[in-house]
């Protein structure tokens, strides 16, 4: 698996859930905040994205964002938002219900709703993310990511769009796990069109963008996720790069934004936090297979990073 499937594998819980909504103007719907990342697009009309006042963590709003036809945006750190067909008009509250699951979608045209069609129609779709290992390089992102619809752009982002809405619109036999799987396609695509974007139009890119475009980083990066119980040197994960030791710690620490041993210890934690979550693998196996020569070494890495024992972590998710 690649650096960038690896992370998405590592952070996602459960299934993502997706929905198509008809709007019928004035509309309005609030997007509360979640632990987790979300997308729009906006099949038809008009609307504007327009940020909560506050974002989560106490940072500046991101500016309003008016959406055509084919737009799609997506939204990484779960921050609340809006979308609207005007500013100012009254919001539908959409978010989790109280157990965490996602309600049920609406009907496409509520009873109420006579004459002419919807002025918008949106496809919406949700990621549940355990920011507890959430990868850097979703950090990187910025609060709203916005593709807007061009001829000839973003080929495979529409595609996966178009397979999910038909599928959203008509389910067949085995709906349930191929909108699943188009779901983490779309999400794979949006991901990469951002990050080409980025090193296309940045004169000298920075963070991952330049870290996956980087032979010699984006080669390190790719042996240490295929295989983190290895005793990697620094020496060797520059090797597969062509470079030697110094050159490549300071290529590696300015893209990645940690060096290569610490990024290293830092995946197999992750690593080890997804097989706690999914398997009842003991924990004596747990540790060879994230590069601990004893279950004492690997619990005590694990508490570190974590916070608690990784027996408390397994049954902490599992309830």
């Amino acid at each position: 698996m690649d650096v960038l499937s690896d992370a998405i594998a590592a952070m996602r819980l459960g299934l993502p859930h997706s929905a198509i909504r008809d709007k019928y103007a004035p509309w309005g719907v609030h997007f509360g905040t979640h632990e987790g990342a979300g997308f729009h697009v906006l099949l038809q009309g008009s609307a504007w994205l327009i940020p909560d006042a506050e974002a989560a963590d106490g940072r500046s709003p991101a500016e309003p964002v008016a959406l055509g036809p084919g737009d799609v945006v997506f939204l990484a750190h779960g921050f609340g938002h809006a979308l609207v067909s005007e500013p100012g008009v009254e919001l539908e509250r959409f978010g989790l219900n109280p157990d965490g699951t996602w309600p049920e979608a609406p009907p496409r045209r509520p009873a109420s709703v006579t004459g002419e069609g919807p002025s918008a129609v949106l496809l919406c779709g949700a990621y549940r993310i355990d920011r507890s290992c959430a990868h850097p390089l979703l950090s990187d992102l910025p609060d709203v990511v916005h593709l807007p619809a061009r001829v000839g752009a973003h080929g495979s982002v529409r595609a996966a769009v178009e397979l999910l809405g038909a599928e959203l619109e008509n389910p067949q036999p085995g709906s349930d796990t191929i909108v699943a799987a188009l779901l983490d396609t779309l999400l794979l695509y949006i991901l990469r069109a951002w990050w080409l974007r980025e090193h296309r139009d940045t004169e000298h890119p920075a963070g991952w963008s330049a870290a996956l475009a980087d032979p010699a980083v984006a080669a390190a990066l790719r042996a240490m996720h295929a295989d983190p119980a290895r005793p990697w040197t620094v020496e060797e994960l520059g090797a597969l790069g062509g470079l030697s030791r110094a050159p490549f710690a300071r290529r590696f620490t300015a893209t990645v934004g940690s060096p290569p041993l610490t990024y290293l210890t830092w995946w197999r934690m992750t690593t080890a936090g997804r097989l706690l979550r999914a398997e009842d693998t003991p924990l004596r196996v747990l540790a060879q297979r994230t590069g601990y020569t004893s279950e004492f070494a690997f619990a005590k890495a694990f508490k570190r990073a974590y916070g608690v024992p990784p027996g408390q972590y397994r049954r902490t998710r599992a309830a």
